[in-house]
């Protein structure tokens, strides 16, 4: 049984490279497969700590990195280690055929799954990794959405499972001391969707990011008041511009993009199925 240690690098969730990953290894027989999971990886540093790793387990890694500096610098750090690397966004059958010594599956039917809906979800999750926390906002109106919200409001996640569902989306962080872009006010195709929770439950999450991070818990990001204060500032804005709110407090990252589709579809005029469950606003 061929073996492999299998890294899956991303600078976001990096739900989207183990979707890829899966759906590559479905084409591989009797093979042991281990993975090693490195996501929100977004700066030398952090990149520096994956390495020690990469040696002591060599073996295939697979990448989803926006940044061309981060890129390049894994790119030269696999190469000097001799060990095989892919952009996941790119083919990564011929990677695993080599390290698993046994060629692809050629199954009935996978051809046919490589049409326009195909590429166009790759397209769609190619501009969402590159216009993840208000990063290129002088390309959001080649969006379908446009999340925003309060830190911690769930857009990372949301706006890539939409992504798979073949939407092109940006989220941008909203902060009191830094207002967003004009582009924002402007923007003619891409529906705009606020993203809300209960300020408490948010304060609750907030801690706990904190504390996975070693950082401080006592700051300004954690105050209730301060807290209570930047929700209340981003459901101004979502009112006096009209778009249409979702309270993410008790929904799951699905449920949210849910009620997002559901929107949307309601925007552009289609047809949309009974609702099932909670009331998506």
């Amino acid at each position: 049984m061929a073996k492999l240690h299998l890294h899956l690098l991303s600078d976001s969730t990096g739900e989207t490279l183990e979707m890829i990953a899966k759906a590559a290894l479905a084409q591989f027989d009797d093979s042991d497969i281990k993975r090693h999971f490195w996501p929100m990886v977004r700066s030398r540093q952090h990149l520096d700590r994956t390495i020690d790793e990469f040696k002591a387990n060599p073996g295939l890694v697979l990448y989803t990195l926006v940044n061309a500096d981060i890129r390049e610098q894994l790119e030269e750090r696999c190469r000097a280690l001799g060990i095989d690397h892919a952009d996941a966004l790119e083919t990564i059958t011929e990677a695993l055929e080599k390290q698993l010594g046994q060629a692809a599956k050629g199954r009935p039917g996978r051809q046919h799954k490589m049409d326009a809906a195909y590429f166009a979800r790759v397209d769609a999750i190619q501009f969402t990794i590159a216009h993840d926390d208000g990063i290129g906002w002088e390309n959001w109106e080649e969006a379908d959405i446009v999340l925003a919200g309060v830190s911690r409001t769930s857009k990372t996640p949301t706006s890539i499972y939409l992504a798979n569902r073949g939407f092109k989306v940006a989220n941008i962080p909203l902060v009191v001391e830094s207002p967003p872009p004009d582009t924002l006010y402007r923007l003619k195709h891409p529906m705009v969707v606020g993203l809300t929770t209960a300020p408490q439950r948010l304060v609750q999450i907030r801690r706990n990011r904190l504390l996975s991070l070693n950082e401080n818990t006592e700051t300004s990001y954690v105050d209730e008041e301060r807290v209570k204060n930047e929700v209340a500032f981003a459901r101004r804005m979502f009112a006096d511009n009209s778009w249409p709110v979702i309270d993410v407090t008790r929904r799951s990252i699905e449920e949210t993009a849910a009620a997002v589709i559901r929107i949307y579809q309601e925007r552009e005029g289609r047809d949309v199925p009974p609702a099932v469950g909670p009331k998506p606003i």
